[in-house]
Parts: structure tokens; sequence; C-alpha cells
């Protein structure tokens, strides 16, 4: 009848037309209003303009980071400008020595790759999602400001199964500072010592022009509700209950996932710890990633595009073209539907498809 479903499936799912629109009922309902929740964490559920989930959890990426090492460099916290917070990883780099980095950015992990394009203000698709983004301005702008630094030195240009154990290295201060997400907190509160405790801490993302351009990626868990359900109003009775501030935060004390509805965030167990309300803020500034089925596989070719770039030395205008290329290819069928009016919020597009020609309608049947 219902389900837990994480918020990047949902397009999926929508797509194969296996979940119910929510629009009707959600208007209807006493317990659950859209500016209840984290604005880009609702936002996920929304495909052409409908509805199809609630957020149930969420999560997002912030910076994990050794704030002795930071102090010990000369700062207080985090700067909130790329140019600053680079300047604060010089600066550690400088105490540490050439055998520590002040930050580690595993290049067999995609998510900080989509968070700086994010971040400098690209799209990642064009063309309502037929097309690759990594080309243009903005993203060839993230792309610069993380492949300095690995040039500088800052980070180790590694594979990420280089580093066996990130929590002791982060403890002996082989890396000073980590992008990741709300799981860690009990990791690194369970993994680091006793005298490590007081010398961590995480910040909001830095962004190009101060924290408030330093958006995250919205992830997390939505409900959704099965067009075939043989139980649609008791299913919807459940989302409806789950959805309220109370059960959220009876959840989050019971499995320490973060509650999607703000009012939840008021409990004594979120707003005692500063760790938490670090994630609250970024939750305010967090960006669902392009809502279509092909997304994880384009995802994958970014990641590949990104250790050609630090590990084997790729151009980065040639390597993000090249991207692009693959990605419009990956993109060719959702063009021709939209452009023959066969897929969701259908219209024509101005553009062809890659190669001048669709695939035929025989093959798309």
């Amino acid at each position: 009848d219902l389900a837990q479903l994480g918020n990047t499936w949902v397009s999926e799912f929508a797509a194969l037309n296996a979940i119910a629109p929510l629009d009707d009922r959600i208007e209807a309902s006493a317990e659950i209003a859209p500016d209840s929740f984290f604005p880009g964490i609702w936002d996920t559920n929304v495909i052409d303009g409908t509805t199809y989930g609630v957020p149930w959890y969420v999560d997002t990426r912030v910076l994990f980071y050794r704030s002795d090492l930071l102090a010990e460099a000369g700062y207080d916290s985090v700067p909130g400008t790329w140019d600053g917070w680079r300047e604060a990883m010089e600066a550690i780099r400088r105490i540490g020595g050439p055998e520590r980095y002040p930050i580690f950015l595993p290049t067999n992990e995609y998510t900080p790759w989509i968070v700086f394009g994010l971040a400098a203000g690209s799209p990642l698709l064009r063309e309502r999602d037929t097309r690759g983004a990594f080309g243009g301005p903005a993203y060839r702008r993230a792309a610069a400001f993380y492949l300095d630094l690995f040039r500088r030195g800052l980070a180790p240009a590694v594979q990420g199964a280089s580093i066996a154990n990130l929590y002791q290295e982060f403890e002996r201060g082989t890396i000073a500072m980590y992008i990741t997400g709300p799981w860690n907190l009990g990791e690194f509160r369970r993994r680091l010592s006793p005298a490590m405790q007081s010398s961590w801490s995480t910040s909001p993302l830095p962004g190009p022009d101060g924290f408030e351009s330093g958006v995250s990626t919205a992830g997390g868990s939505s409900l959704v509700l099965f067009r075939g359900s043989r139980h649609p109003e008791e299913a919807w009775r459940l989302i409806e209950f789950l959805s309220t501030a109370e059960a959220q935060a009876r959840f989050f004390r019971l499995t320490g996932d973060l509650p999607a509805h703000r009012a939840a965030w008021r409990d004594t167990a979120l707003t005692s710890d500063p760790h938490l309300r670090t994630f609250e803020a970024q939750l305010t500034r967090v960006v669902s990633t392009p809502k279509i089925p092909e997304w994880e596989q384009i995802s994958l070719k970014l990641q590949g595009t990104v250790e050609a770039m630090i590990l084997g030395g790729a151009a980065p205008d040639s390597a993000l073209a090249k991207l692009d290329r693959e990605v419009d290819r990956i993109l060719e069928k959702r063009r021709w539907l939209l452009e023959h009016g066969r897929g969701p919020g259908a219209r024509a597009l101005d553009d062809t498809p890659a190669g001048g020609v669709g695939p035929d309608a025989e093959a798309v049947r």
C-alpha cells in the first residue's frame, strides 16, 4: 500500500506509473503542509509539477573538520567562501607538513563533485534535463576549484579506497576535513578516542561567494502511496500520522535519522547538539539533483570523469565536453519521448537528438 522510498528514486517510480500523485490529498490534509518541510527536500518529491511523496527523514552533506588543527592555523571557524576556505587549508598544510592533507575528497564518491557544481550555479543538465551542462561555465568554475585543491597538494590524489581507515587518519591528523553525512556523527563518536571528542566539529559547506551559496544535496527518504493500493485511505492516514512533527521526533530518538518536519527540530535531543544544528542550517540550503530515472547512471559517468582529471591528468575542458557527449547519448531516448509527446509533461523541444534522429517508435514501445 505504501513504502519508504529514497527520494532519488521517486522520479523512476513516477515514470513507471507505480506511485500515486498526492496533491489533492495534501491540499485536503490537516496534518501535512508543504511549508512545514525543508523546501529543497520537499522539492525532491515534485516531478513535472506533481507531488508523489511526503518527506519522511532527511540527510545532506556537511563539512566534518579538526577544529583544533584549524585553530592552530589561526582560524576559529571555517571561512564561508571558497577562496577563504582554500586559504585556511593552506594554513593547515603549512603547520602539518607534506604528509598531511587539509581535506580528503575521495575520487570514488561522486557527491562532492555534484555539490561543488550545484554551489557554482550549474543545473548539471539543461534543456529540461535532456542534455549535459557539465561543459558550461558554471560547472567549469566548480571543476577549476576542486582540481586546484589537488594541484596544490591540499587533497591527496589517490583512489578513495587508498585510505583504509578514515577515522584513524582523521585522528592522526593525516586529513583534517571531510565532506560527509549524518550517519558519520555516530561513527565519529564511536571510532575516535575520548580525548579527540572535543577536537572536531561540523560546518555548513562554504560556497563560491559565502555560506549562502554553499548548497548541498537534498537526500533522504519519502513516504509514497502505490497506485495499486487496495487500502489507499488507510495508507494515507498512516502517512499523515508518520508525517507529524511528534512522530518524526520520536523516530529520530529511536533511529537517529534526521526529521523532515521542521517543527520536529525543536525537540531538545536536536537543539542540544551543535553538530545536529549544523545539519539543520545546511538543510535550509539544499538542492535536488536532476529528477530523472537516468540520473544515477549520469552520476557514475561524472565520477569517472573526475577520476580521469585527477588521477589521469585529463584536460578539464575536453574531459567535461566528452562527459556532455556521453550524457547526451544516455538521454537520447528521453529527448525523443519528449519531442513526440510521450514523456511526463512532454512538449516539443527545439533541438533534435544527438546524431539528428531519435530511437524509432517500435524500439521505444
